[in-house]
């Protein structure tokens, strides 16, 4: 584990250099021994130099090997969060995809491979799901998916018995990688039970044990509710209230509309029975923020709001991430957002693997991403795995305040027998997945 640590170190290392005055040189350095060297993980440090555009080759191409990448989003309606800050961009995760691609190209105009990222939107999933078949019938083999659950599965459905692999990082459900897990499919998107682990460590580490639930009436809510007390129980937390918030919706942004709220959560959260932290279960951020501040007891707030568990957070400078979060800021003008960080890392699975590979086969690609032999490099301090029961990719989990990066878990203490990044999510004794071992 100290050599996994260091290793990767050395490699953020190397990455923050590459922005210096002097990364362009060293950038093309590191490329060309990425090539001659089976040493892994290096093809990475190749990858972000300057703007993630790369040097040109001077000298002629030949034989360059084309890899198209079809990006599935299905566009939903939700309601808008509480704060204008909130407002995803219209690019959110695709951005990411784009980033994720200029990177896969830096390191592939070395070896002759181009990446085409090729973006597909409906707002009508089976209209969705026949576009991209016709893709996959013109040849693509790799899907990055933002499709709700059921969208998810009968895509995987539609593709099956095809030399196709999909991605998804968009889609947190759990059950996507247990009873409904498909062969084809893997996960960049932490699931709820990977965020709520992550954040009942450092809670329990905290020792603040004690827990107020609060959680909305949509079933994401209660989701995200029921992989809450699971790491309660599983970290040695304990419930002692559970409330649910039902909110109208309306103009709230009307005037006196704080004096209200600042009336009702007191209200709410009143005679609760003595407690260390309310966390809170709102993913579509519909009245969880209204709790910080406002609560009856004076009383941290956590969850899907205040202190929350993410993929990641645009405040985040360890690990090479200010170099990583500047290219981004320049290429999209404005910050990275969770989802697109899980794309990027869809787009760089595919991309390190075909550069290991020298190949842009699905029959070359498929097994090698599934094997043991497979790690991503992406500005979290250690090399990420893709677990071979479920297709989930293995990561640390940020805890952030709203402007700042507090912790990472798993947490010091929390062990597990192979690695400590199982100590976050489902683990294999107690996965539901069949597909993959069969």
């Amino acid at each position: 584990m100290i050599e996994a640590t260091v290793a990767a170190n050395r490699w953020d290392l190397g990455v923050s250099l590459a922005g210096t005055r002097w990364g362009l040189a060293l950038a093309i350095l590191v490329a060309a021994f990425c090539v001659s060297s089976a040493t892994p993980g290096l093809a990475q440090t190749a990858t972000p130099t300057t703007s993630g555009e790369g040097a040109k080759s001077s000298s002629p191409k030949k034989d360059v090997l084309t890899i198209p990448i079809i990006l599935a989003r299905e566009k939903i309606d939700k309601p808008l969060p509480l704060s204008l800050l909130d407002l995803p961009p219209a690019d959110d995760g695709i951005a990411g995809a784009q980033l994720g691609l200029k990177d896969n190209n830096t390191t592939g105009r070395f070896v002759n491979q181009e990446f085409i990222l090729d973006v597909v939107e409906n707002a009508d999933p089976d209209k969705l799901i026949k576009d991209v078949l016709a893709k996959v019938e013109g040849g693509a083999q790799f899907i990055m998916a933002d499709v709700g659950p059921d969208t998810l599965l009968k895509l995987a459905d539609t593709v099956a018995g095809k030399d196709v692999l999909i991605i998804n990082y968009g889609a947190a459900d759990d059950r996507l990688r247990e009873e409904d897990c498909r062969p084809q499919v893997m996960h960049t998107a932490p699931t709820r039970a990977m965020i709520a682990d992550a954040l009942a460590q450092y809670l329990v580490w905290k020792k603040w044990r004690r827990w107020f639930l609060v959680l909305g009436p949509k079933k994401e809510d209660k989701l995200f509710a029921d992989a809450l007390r699971r790491a309660a129980k599983r970290f040695g937390a304990k419930i002692v209230e559970e409330r649910t918030f039902t909110y109208e919706t309306g103009n709230r942004r009307a005037d006196g509309g704080f004096e209200q709220v600042q009336q009702q959560i007191p209200t709410f959260t009143q005679e609760a029975p003595d407690y260390d932290v309310l966390v809170v279960a709102d993913e579509g951020n519909l009245f969880g923020d209204y709790l910080p501040y406002r609560t009856w007891d004076a009383r941290p707030v956590a969850g899907t709001a205040g202190l929350v568990a993410t993929s990641w957070h645009p405040a985040i400078e360890v690990w090479g991430g200010t170099q990583f979060q500047n290219r981004f800021k320049r290429m999209a003008n404005r910050s990275m957002r969770p989802l697109d960080y899980n794309a990027w890392m869809a787009a760089r699975i595919i991309g390190e693997a075909a550069t290991r590979k020298s190949s842009g086969s699905y029959k070359d690609l498929a097994p090698f991403i599934k094997s043991a032999d497979f790690e991503l490099a992406a500005f979290k301090g250690v090399r990420l795995t893709l677990r071979d029961w479920n297709g989930q990719l293995r990561q640390p989990v940020p805890i952030v305040s709203p402007k700042l990066l507090v912790s990472v878990s798993p947490q010091l203490g929390f062990l597990h027998q192979f690695t400590v990044l199982d100590t976050l999510g489902f683990d294999k004794p107690e996965t539901k997945c069949a597909a993959y071992t069969q």
